[in-house]
């Protein structure tokens, strides 16, 4: 019996052959997905809040990857992996390490110039990454962690709390977020801003 998933509006599918990088053969509902890499997690958010990261070391493809891992290898094998597959949003997948680099050099240009307000820098990475849309799946939630990383570790400022609730479930937090999203992929950033700190 296969895992049987079924995915609400902004969840990307995982293909077949993703499907069989899990790592707990026994999990057979989304509940139990959800469960588990709930677990890995919150295992991963208090790596984050335990060693101390220098924006040199953030700011690198390496770190992208490594959060993912941490965040999901305990429950999928391709955890901090590059998608090997294109998906109906994010760049080709040819093109995922490119897209990172021009992103961290946007990056170190916005800090090292104050282009933007702390908040937005860290808002506008994650979204960044997320568009790039660099893993077979759990992209949300991983630019959600690396946007705290970063105004934590690099700003020094409290992490964002993201409407308060479970973005991984629909409900009105989720259509807010979506919507903040969509606004982003516009180039209007205020919204998704303000919702990171709602």
């Amino acid at each position: 019996m296969g895992l049987k998933l079924e995915y609400i509006e902004g969840q990307t599918p995982i293909d077949e052959d993703e499907k069989e990088g899990l790592i707990i053969k026994t999990i057979s509902t989304r509940g139990e997905l959800d469960e588990f890499e709930q677990a890995n997690i919150q295992q991963a958010v208090e790596w984050t809040m335990k060693v101390t990261f220098s924006k040199e070391e953030i700011l690198t493809e390496n770190f992208i990857l490594l959060v993912h891992k941490k965040m999901f290898g305990e429950v999928w094998e391709w955890a901090g992996t590059k998608r090997k597959t294109n998906k109906n949003i994010g760049v080709d997948k040819s093109q995922i390490s490119i897209e990172i680099k021009k992103l961290i050099k946007d990056c170190e240009y916005w800090i090292d110039n104050k282009i933007f307000q702390p908040d937005e820098i860290a808002v506008r990475f994650s979204h960044r990454v997320v568009q790039v849309h660099v893993f077979p799946n759990g992209n949300g939630r991983h630019s959600r962690l690396i946007a705290d990383i970063f105004i934590s570790h690099i700003f020094k400022k409290p992490v964002f709390t993201w409407g308060r609730s479970n973005l991984s479930k629909s409900g009105d937090s989720r259509k807010k977020y979506l919507d903040a999203l969509h606004k982003a992929d516009e180039g209007i950033m205020k919204p998704l801003v303000t919702f990171a700190r709602s």
